[in-house]
């Protein structure tokens, strides 16, 4: 989706994010992080979290300033240990008796959406931009539709419902976020996510078809050549060829969707009832650096690994945006003066961070 294919809401100044990091930069706290996570086994990974984090929001700019993340490592490494304490508990549970484990099952589905919700709430309340703190105020009933009932929905239509799943997901998102107190809001069309849909499930279908089609002539030409019936060359059989192609085109499938997804809701979304948030990402460029970044990772062993991190940052900074209604320094000051009052109030209310 390009600029010109957005219908902004009312005309204004359209203000593009950008970031400053680079990767010899980012690579010092990378790597620190690698190794301190590896010496304490896995505990110091909430405190690199933090430093990854602050990293990145501090480098992310729009109109002259940069985001800040506020979270400390003892409440994302608190957050952690209560999760996994539940879930170890659970299964304890369940190894115990056949009903503990359905029991078990209800409170997993009773716990989640308010971890969502939580989580979505902490994120929300350790950001700042110009000092003032964004907010979360969805519920835990919200979460459960949004996140357990649309996946669900998504998952037992095999795909056919997944727009309305991200509609539900991201209207739960946007429409209970708030910048100081001035309110996001989104309704992002349910044709236009069918659209970004098409060419996904396209791609898929491809895949299987294209996938199906390689083994069978793989089988047939082996069968030639052999002068017997052979069950499979080269070690695949013609599942295998099929698996392969779904598995690779599924993939490229999934990102081309969600970076539709983004354009069409970032673009659909409104602060303050008039600043319209822009996304413009090319969806073919996108996968392209998301899916060369993974082999170039793969490639050096994870060393270009910060390289990767920052191309794609880079990436969607300058792809992203926000129409400013009215003269930019007096809206921006608004916000400010009446936002930070709000921000000092949450200070002290989020202790944890539960990874969700």
């Amino acid at each position: 989706m390009s600029f010109s294919d957005l219908a902004p809401r009312a005309s204004g100044t359209l203000e593009r994010a950008s970031f400053s990091g680079n990767a010899r930069e980012y690579f010092g706290i990378w790597i620190v992080n690698v190794l301190l996570t590896i010496v304490t086994f896995g505990i110091y990974s909430a405190w690199a979290k933090v430093r990854r984090n602050r990293y990145f929001y501090g480098n992310t700019v729009i109109a002259g300033r940069a985001f800040d993340y506020h979270a400390e490592g003892r409440q994302i490494f608190l957050g952690r240990v209560i999760v996994v304490g539940f879930f170890i508990f659970t299964q304890i549970l369940t190894t115990i008796s056949e009903v503990l484990g359905l029991v078990v099952f209800l409170l997993v589905l009773i716990a989640l959406p308010a971890l969502i919700q939580r989580s979505l709430r902490f994120s929300a309340r350790v950001t700042s931009y110009r000092n003032v703190r964004f907010n979360f105020t969805g519920t835990v009933g919200g979460a459960f539709v949004a996140v357990l009932l649309g996946s669900t929905v998504a998952s037992m239509s095999f795909g056919i419902l997944a727009p309305l799943a991200s509609r539900w997901l991201w209207r739960y998102i946007f429409n209970n976020l708030h910048y100081g107190d001035r309110p996001f809001a989104t309704d992002p069309k349910i044709g236009s996510l069918y659209r970004v849909w098409v060419l996904p499930v396209a791609l898929i279908v491809i895949g299987v078809v294209l996938g199906a089609s390689i083994g069978v002539a793989a089988k047939h030409t082996a069968s030639a050549i052999s002068g017997e019936a052979v069950d499979s060359m080269f070690g695949f059989s013609p599942l295998h060829f099929t698996i392969l192609c779904a598995f690779i085109t599924y993939g490229l499938a999934v990102l081309l969707y969600r970076i539709g997804v983004r354009n069409v809701v970032f673009s659909a979304t409104t602060l303050d009832g008039k600043h319209q948030l822009v996304s413009d990402a090319p969806r073919l460029q996108y996968a392209w650096i998301a899916i060369s970044n993974v082999i170039v990772t793969v490639l050096t062993f994870g060393l270009m690994r910060p390289w990767a991190a920052v191309r794609m940052a880079r990436f969607m900074a300058i792809h992203t945006g926000v129409i400013v209604v009215g003269d930019l320094g007096e809206v921006l000051s608004s916000m400010e003066a009446s936002g930070s009052a709000v921000s000092a109030e949450y200070l002290d209310l989020e202790g944890f961070d539960f990874g969700f």
